[in-house]
Formats: structure tokens, sequence, C-alpha cells
């Protein structure tokens, strides 16, 4: 009877993409881009089974602070203003995903590190927009709009920073197409829904509040979709660590690279 467990849990490592060797268990490449969105390359020490995997932490973070801001500017419920929800962009995204990133940093994923390291500065400096007690706008205010926020000046500010932050998540988006498809569709739709934002400002410093605000729907309704892959993607992580024992399909792209010439399963063993 052990014996038999024995043989079923073996079988059920290989199926999740686990090898049980004489001094360990080693995970194969696509598991491993599966779980921490990287690709597996040989590292010096023994840190990925020192620690845990931090990259969870750090998606839970980015969908909660993502999917509540959707729903917001698309006006869910009645809401409007970001303000009661200012902690989206201080402690819910960026403390979780900065404590990911430094981990991440720690187990050497390059990939992964990075994006967390984006995503926590993006909303740090989005959320800054919407502490109207800093008085950004202050600079271009007049009688008939004292805070500023309603100027050419200051939605044409926003409206190309958006821009340039497009540009940033659609670079990431071309390194995605070397991980998963899911990934990949997080990106491109992130970018989209940067640039549509970007529209909405452009709208607004030219006086047409309503376009705006209807692209910022749009902008928001991409946000939402992003979110709901976010939390697939972090379902599929947690699953995979929990040992779960069905295999969530993400969209392997890897296959369709070059592999890498360098023998990983060698350079496991001697590590």
């Amino acid at each position: 009877m052990a014996n038999q467990q024995t043989y079923v849990t073996a079988n059920h490592d290989e199926e999740k993409g686990l090898h049980r060797t004489a001094t360990g268990v080693t995970m194969s490449p696509e598991l491993f881009e599966k779980l921490y969105l990287s690709p597996k390359v040989p590292r010096t020490g023994d840190y990925h089974k020192r620690f845990a995997n931090p990259t969870a932490l750090g998606f839970i973070g980015f969908v909660i602070s993502a999917s509540t801001f959707a729903m917001i500017i698309m006006g869910w419920g009645g809401a409007t203003g970001l303000q009661p929800v200012a902690g989206i962009f201080f402690f819910v995204g960026p403390v979780t995903m900065i404590l990911a990133l430094i981990f991440e940093w720690i187990l050497g994923n390059f990939f992964s590190m990075m994006v967390m390291g984006l995503f926590s500065v993006f909303w740090l400096s989005f959320g800054l927009l919407q502490l109207p007690n800093l008085g950004l706008g202050t600079p271009f205010a007049t009688l008939e709009d004292p805070t500023g926020m309603a100027s050419r000046e200051y939605n044409a500010a926003i409206g190309l920073y958006l821009i340039v932050w497009g540009f940033a998540f659609f670079t990431f988006f071309i390194f995605t197409t070397r991980l998963n498809g899911v990934l990949a569709t997080i990106f491109s739709l992130t970018a989209t829904a940067t640039w549509i934002l970007a529209a909405g400002y452009f709208k607004a410093s030219w006086g047409d509040f309503e376009a705006g605000g209807k692209l910022q729907k749009a902008g928001g309704a991409i946000i939402f979709a992003v979110s709901m892959l976010g939390w697939y993607m972090c379902f599929v992580i947690m699953a995979g660590e929990m040992r779960i024992r069905f295999n969530f399909p993400v969209g392997d792209l890897s296959h369709y690279w070059p592999t890498t010439d360098v023998d990983l399963t060698a350079r496991d063993h001697s590590d």
C-alpha cells in the first residue's frame, strides 16, 4: 500500500512538473516559469529552496488595487472619486509589491522583480493625483477653475505621462511573449487601457469632459478585465505552491522560443 501511495505521489509530481531525485526535488522549466514568471536559468545558491515564492504576494496587491480602481472609475454603485480608497495607491498595491520585489531580487528572478517595481511606482505616482490637498493644479488655477485641475495644461501633462506609461507596459508585453499567454494579455491590455485613459485626459484638456468621461469608463473596463486575469494568475501560482491536483492552463509560450543552450538539469544537480 505504501509503495502504491509513493507511486501515485511520484506520478502526480511528474504531471505537475516536479521530478524527484536522490537528493531532492527538481522543477521543470515550464512549472518554474508558471510559478515565478521568469525563465528558469542557472543560479548559484539554493534560495528557491530556502525562501517562499513571493510572486503571488505581489499579484494579490496588484489585483486588489486594479479591480477597485477600475470599478470606481467606471462608476459602479454610484462611486465617484478615488480619494476614499487612496490606500490602494500607497499601501495595498505598493507595499505588497515592494516586498515581493525585494524577495524576487534575492531569488534572482529578474523579470518578475521588474514587474513588481514597475507597478509599484505606477500606483504611487498615480495616487498623488488623487490627493487634492497637494494642490498639483494650483499653478494653472483661474477664477473659473480655482483648483486648476480642469485646465488644459494640467490634463495634457497627465495625458502625456500616461502615454509614456503605455509604452513602458508595451515594452514589458514584448518580453511576456517569452512566458505565457495570460501574462502577455495582461500587459497588452494594460498598455491599451493606459493609452485610452491618456486620450480621456486629452479630451478633458480640450474641454470635452463628456467624451473624456466615456474614455475613462472604457479604460476602466479594460483594467477590470486585466484585474480578472490577474486574479486567475494569482490563483494559478497559489494552486501550484499548495500542490492542488489540477494543471491550470496559462497558455505557455516558451516553446515558441529557442531553448537555452545551458543544461539546466545538470546545473540543478550540481547545486
